[in-house]
């Protein structure tokens, strides 16, 4: 046994100062992404605090405080019409009990005269807009905007037109695939693979796993966008359980495991670019960005860009 130790323990302490090399240098193994635009400022639901969300009025609002990519989240009608929304059914948005693909674009309803703010619980959104649109509108009246679209479900019909939209409006290099499902996300891939693609959950727990055995530095990552919720808004903000004693505990596991600048400088010196999601309190933002995220997803893209003029855009989105 002693001599097995004699061999282990070096080999292993050997092991882990190549580890810590590798993560803090990763460039020496692995060629960067290049980074297709910059993400400080994301516009969650198109900035759903300020305005109604997911409206062309919310979305022009975002462009007017130099929002840096809008993030949506797409249905399709029953005519086969790829509209923005959150929600599948119609409920929360327009008080409606019907399934976005029970019904033709036009017979959509109007959202609500208001809507609860989702990540400020008791903060209520308004505006004068209350239409449902069509991505295809979208890219048409923002057609150098970059967006991350969101797929909910496993519907190949919406990947392929959400595919074959961005490559009719040349938008292969700024619309990002985003999905908490692999098996989605292998379709929407091979959709249309021009376009980057963010870490779903299995792959986030992949690379956790990678990071704290020492194998990430060794490891490819194909991915170009980390989208992760910021651990210390569960329980005060987010509520993924409805039980308050998991929230806490969910909160304490996801800190100690997410929230490590040597993962985040490291996926950033891959050219892989951090964003937490959805922090709407200046407090949050400021504990992303001194993590060394690229950039916050919120509901106030008027409070980030407040934040970020008075912190000089954050270090350069550090």
């Amino acid at each position: 046994m002693s001599s097995l130790l004699s061999y282990a323990l070096p080999a292993l302490g050997s092991y882990a100062m190549l580890s810590i090399f590798f993560l803090r240098r990763p460039r020496l193994l692995h060629t960067p992404w290049a980074p297709v635009f910059l993400p400080r400022l994301g516009a969650h639901r198109a900035g759903s605090g300020e305005l109604l969300e997911n409206t062309m009025e919310a979305m022009e609002n975002s462009l007017a405080q130099r929002s840096d990519f809008l993030e949506l989240d797409c249905q399709l009608t029953r005519d086969g019409v790829v509209v923005v929304s959150h929600d599948k059914n119609l409920s929360r948005q327009s008080g409606v009990n019907r399934d976005v693909s029970s019904l033709d674009f036009e017979e959509l309803p109007l959202y609500k005269e208001e809507l609860e703010v989702y990540f400020s619980p008791g903060r209520f959104a308004h505006g004068s807009d209350r239409h449902m649109v069509s991505l295809e509108d979208v890219f048409q009246r923002f057609p150098r905007m970059p967006m991350s679209v969101e797929i909910k479900e496993e519907n190949e019909e919406l990947i392929n037109k959400i595919a074959g939209l961005v490559r009719h409006f040349d938008r292969n290099e700024i619309t990002v695939w985003a999905t908490e499902k692999s098996s989605v996300m292998k379709k929407c891939r091979a959709a249309n693979p021009e376009m980057p693609f963010s870490f779903t959950i299995g792959r986030a727990i992949w690379l956790l796993l990678l990071y704290y055995l020492g194998l990430l530095p060794f490891a490819s990552i194909p991915e170009r966008f980390f989208f992760c919720f910021l651990p210390t808004i569960i329980n005060r903000t987010y509520f993924p359980f409805s039980c308050s004693g998991l929230n806490q505990l969910a909160a304490v596991i996801s800190k100690w495991l997410i929230m490590r600048k040597s993962l985040i400088h490291h996926l950033e010196q891959r050219g892989v670019q951090v964003v937490f999601w959805c922090l709407n309190e200046e407090s949050d933002f400021e504990v992303a960005y001194g993590l060394g995220a690229s950039g916050v997803m919120t509901d106030y893209p008027t409070a980030l860009r407040r934040y970020l003029d008075n912190h000089g855009g954050a270090a350069q989105a550090s």
